[in-house]
């Protein structure tokens, strides 16, 4: 905690210290390069075999996380291949060029060289990694760092109490002068639809690293509006399993629902003052025409918290239905025992009474007096039993 405090004196990339003169040139526009980084030691590390330069840093037993490596100018993609270092370098010499670089689950070390690359910081980098964020927009020197959370229905074909409705998962954003790196986690979301899509809108991408972040969190939130009216489809059947007296409508599956209603609405519900910050006129970052996109996806959001919020209103109602039912048949079910009880202690009474074997009781000497007696316990039974019938007790 202290290290990371004193980020004026250092910074730690991939293991290595950065001088906070070398942090400072990062912010200029050059390379963020460790101490003991050397030109022939960096040409072995990203030439291949051949000596041509590679798409990709792998990481581990040949393993990368670099999804996609594209440079754009005008809002067009470059064709070839180049590796990330040499995608920005050609994106700060060009006027209207940028890159988006794409990673799925990237390890430290990998994330740590790219990050010395780009000049990002190292809180974001830890967060990058780690993946356990809420959504936030945080700003460190000219990159901003935002944090999405995905979310994705999982269809099932009946709800029970161990079913995954709501599958989430994390995109983490560095939107730079000239780039734009996106880190994601899990599969709620891919982000190859929302790519070739943006690079059929070239003048929407003309406008650089934030279009790019408008389409990645516009396609976030209409995700968000999928899962919503899906959700519906299982409220309506959780609302009819407990008014419909031929089903059993058991609370864990209510409860079930309740919790992953609970972990979608920890998704959609941080958005909000993320994407205020980016729509508000003092944010001079966002160029103009974006914002006005990002107030369309405030818009969106805007449904689903709606929507949101609903749900786990009827679901609240919901859940006291069913408590307020089960306490009934309860009372239903102690009425019944009552009942039977009260009847059973008329012949529980009588019978006690003339088995005390007194000599002076009254039709002992009597020929019919077992038979009247008899008679009488189930005479005071059936009346007991049409009273308690013409009260709904049994």
């Amino acid at each position: 905690m202290t290290d990371r405090m004193q980020q004026g004196r250092s910074t730690s990339t991939g293991g290595h210290q950065v001088s906070s003169t070398d942090a400072g040139r990062a912010d200029n526009g050059r390379v963020l390069r460790p101490r003991n980084w050397s030109p022939v030691r960096a040409m072995t590390r990203r030439l291949n075999s051949d000596g041509s330069p590679p798409t990709t840093v792998p990481t581990g037993p040949g393993r990368s996380a670099i999804v996609d490596c594209a440079l754009y100018l005008d809002g067009r993609r470059q064709p070839g291949d180049r590796n990330y270092a040499e995608a920005l370098a050609a994106a700060r010499e060009a006027e209207n060029g940028f890159v988006w670089l794409g990673l799925h689950e990237p390890e430290l070390a990998e994330m740590s060289e790219i990050a010395a690359t780009y000049g990002l910081h190292e809180l974001a980098v830890e967060d990058a990694v780690k993946a356990r964020q809420r959504p936030k927009l945080e700003r460190f020197g000219e990159v901003s760092f935002l944090v999405l959370r995905t979310a994705r229905y999982c269809e099932h074909t009946e709800l029970t109490e161990n079913s995954e409705v709501v599958e989430t998962g994390q995109v983490m954003l560095f939107i730079g002068p000239h780039f734009l790196i996106s880190v994601r986690h899990g599969d709620a979301c891919r982000l190859a639809p929302v790519r070739e899509e943006l690079e059929a809108r070239r003048e929407l991408l003309s406008h650089g690293p934030w279009a790019v972040a408008y389409a990645i969190t516009d396609r976030v939130v209409d995700l968000y509006l999928e899962v919503a009216d899906q959700l519906e489809d299982d409220m309506d059947v959780l609302e009819t399993e407990v008014f419909d007296r031929q089903s059993s409508g058991r609370i864990q599956r209510i409860y079930q629902m309740k919790r992953e209603l609970v972990e979608f609405k920890r998704a959609v519900m941080p958005l909000q003052r993320p994407l205020l910050a980016l729509t508000t006129q003092m944010n001079r970052d966002v160029p103009k025409e974006v914002r006005r996109y990002f107030r369309d996806v405030q818009d969106h959001l805007s449904r689903s918290v709606e929507q949101v919020n609903s749900y786990d209103d009827l679901l609240n109602s919901i859940l006291q239905a069913r408590l307020a039912q089960v306490t009934v048949d309860q009372n239903n079910d102690m009425r019944k025992i009552a009942a039977w009880a009260a009847i059973a202690a008329v012949w529980t009474a009588i019978a006690g009474i003339y088995g005390m074997n007194f000599d002076f009781m009254p039709e002992l000497k009597v020929v019919y007096g077992y038979p009247v007696v008899l008679a009488l316990m189930l005479t005071i039974s059936l009346a007991l039993y049409r009273w308690f019938r013409r009260n709904d007790w049994l």
